[in-house]
């Protein structure tokens, strides 16, 4: 069970470093993924890439494991 939490903890991570890298890419403005703007704030849910990104952990750690 720690293993797979120390594995989500890394994959997070490392995510969130490569993110300006994932946006140019095209992930964050995929059709599905959402943007509000009220009251001056953003809002911003990723649908399709957070379904894209774990279809590709899913396939990475199951290789791996």
């Amino acid at each position: 069970m720690l293993k797979y939490l120390i594995s989500l903890i890394v994959f997070l991570f490392v995510t969130g470093l490569l993110w300006p890298v994932l946006s140019r890419l095209g992930l964050g403005r995929l059709p599905g993924d959402a943007t509000f703007v009220r009251h001056g704030r953003q809002y911003y849910f990723p649908f399709t890439s957070s379904l894209i990104l774990s279809l590709a952990a899913s396939l990475l750690f199951g290789f791996f494991w």
